[in-house]
């Protein structure tokens, strides 16, 4: 299986103490690496400007590109740019892309992105909650204007709800987004009655929620949602930081619970889509935590 990663993404220096930090990838890179030998590890292109144009403005795309920092600047209370950010943002929505570029073109089944900065807080227009750009999102519109897909799953299990990627698609019937997150949190939104254009599924788990509602939840109203949408493609927001030692949340799961979802949602796959998963990473800040996690996730889109 491959895994889409690139050293550029440990260059982008959010500054000591900032929860997500170099160490978080290297810990998932380092993970993998030690329990799958078999890994297939390529180096995440650039996104291009014009695929980065199909879900941000112009406007974000000089915040981030064009802003050449010489030291740390602060693009909102959470979110960081340092010189060698943008290049970091590139490769991560590039990853994303080469990803579904590589399961499309029938070269593999599934694909996981070994990226940072996360990316589903960014808006069309606003880099933000650690975000640059929504890498899965830039993804997902290039299998929708490249390879003229109709039905698109994005399933998002990050503790913090995807408010980005739920902006971006709102008015997108041909994708269809799913989120379990944390209610009350960062960012205060992801409501049930949320809808879109009765393509958008939130269900928030109260602080303290464990496995069994986690799994009830994805269970009787996520999954079914899904399913019946016979995607062509699922592609997922691979936040882990709804573990029970997380420091940034309060939802109690373990690696069991992500690799239980993944499977979930490759049966889908495997159902619909010819099997074709495309994986991203996204939150997770206790280290031990991330790295068991990942390894869980990876392991069950390997079947």
């Amino acid at each position: 299986m491959p895994v889409f990663s690139h050293s550029a993404c440990l260059a982008h220096d959010t500054g000591p103490m900032h929860a997500e930090c170099a160490a978080r990838l290297e810990a998932v890179t380092r993970g993998l690496r030690d329990s799958y030998a078999d890994l297939e590890w390529i180096d995440a292109p650039r996104a291009s400007r014009g695929q980065l144009l199909r879900v941000h403005t112009e406007a974000l795309l000089h915040a981030v590109l064009e802003t050449r920092p010489h030291d740390r600047i602060w693009l909102d209370p959470d979110t960081v740019l340092s010189p060698a950010s943008a290049e970091a943002g590139l490769r991560a929505a590039g990853a994303v892309v080469a990803a579904v570029e590589m399961v499309l073109n029938g070269e593999a089944k599934r694909a996981f992105c070994a990226v940072r900065p996360p990316g589903h807080h960014a808006t069309t227009c606003a880099p933000m909650g650690f975000c640059l750009f929504n890498s899965i999102a830039v993804g997902a519109a290039h299998a929708l204007d490249k390879f003229g897909l109709s039905r698109i799953v994005i399933a998002d299990f990050d503790v913090h709800h995807g408010n980005g990627t739920q902006a971006i698609f709102d008015h997108e019937p041909r994708v269809v987004f799913a989120s379990s997150h944390q209610m009350p949190l960062y960012p205060d939104s992801g409501h049930v009655d949320d809808r879109g254009v009765n393509n958008i599924f939130n269900a928030p788990l109260p602080p303290g929620a464990g496995s069994e509602q986690f799994r009830e939840t994805w269970t009787n109203r996520l999954l079914p949602q899904l399913d019946a949408f016979r995607p062509q493609l699922v592609m997922i927001s691979a936040g882990f930081d709804a573990h029970r030692l997380d420091p940034l949340a309060q939802l109690q799961l373990d690696a069991a619970d992500f690799a239980w979802i993944t499977r979930e949602l490759v049966a889908i796959a495997d159902r619909h889509a010819d099997g074709r998963v495309v994986s991203s990473l996204e939150g997770g800040y206790d280290l031990q935590a991330l790295r068991e996690s990942a390894i869980a996730h990876v392991g069950a889109l390997r079947g």
